[in-house]
């Protein structure tokens, strides 16, 4: 069983959502630790009432972005993580976790990537009217949103789409299909282009 580190920075629903079907048995993993930027952040709230343990830091107590990787590394391997989960983490990962880790780190973003990538990809959307976004998996790499693509899900914008609603839309899919796509991993191994293969 793999044993996984969730990074959140916020409210935490899809690290919810994952707790929730480790639980159930439907995902086989076990959550050995929150990694969370925010110490005010829910995400940590939802960490204790489920008893996993958490790091929590501050950037600006650290010199750099290596000094504080460093000391979520030295958390990683006491816990011994074997895969990143990033579920709402709002920050680039450096080279040294990804060295770390290559290949063995995901996130899940609200839009249908290379489409707005990096922050508030909802208010994006909403601002340039588009007709689709959605939700996309991929493997993390140094840029912004630029890892290579495991699987996407559209979801159609309202003519009188807001913010709420269409956050509401895009979490339905996320919660559903990120602890889907993360049994795939742990079990099948390296996966990609799910989309693709799914519709062929």
């Amino acid at each position: 069983m793999k044993k996984i580190a969730v990074f959140a920075s916020g409210n935490g629903s899809n690290f919810q959502a994952i707790i929730d079907v480790v639980q159930s048995g439907e995902l086989s993993a076990d959550i050995s630790l929150l990694v969370c930027d925010k110490p005010d952040a829910y995400a940590v709230e939802r960490a204790n009432t489920a008893k996993i343990p958490s790091f929590v830091f501050q950037a600006k107590e650290y010199g750099s972005k290596e000094a504080f990787e460093q000391a979520i590394l030295a958390e990683l391997k006491r816990f011994d993580v074997d895969f990143i989960v990033l579920a709402g983490y709002m920050r680039l990962i450096g080279p040294t976790l990804l060295s770390a880790y290559q290949g063995r780190i995901v996130n899940i973003h609200p839009s249908l990537l290379p489409a707005f990538p990096g922050k508030d990809a909802i208010g994006q959307a909403l601002a340039a009217k588009a007709d689709w976004s959605g939700v996309t998996i991929h493997y993390v790499d140094e840029g912004m949103d630029t890892g290579p693509i495991i699987i996407q899900e559209r979801v159609r914008l309202d003519e009188n789409e807001t913010r709420d609603s269409l956050q509401s839309k895009i979490q339905k899919i996320e919660h559903k299909l990120y602890p889907e796509i993360l049994q795939m991993l742990f079990t099948q191994g390296d996966v990609i282009n799910v989309t693709k293969a799914r519709a062929n």
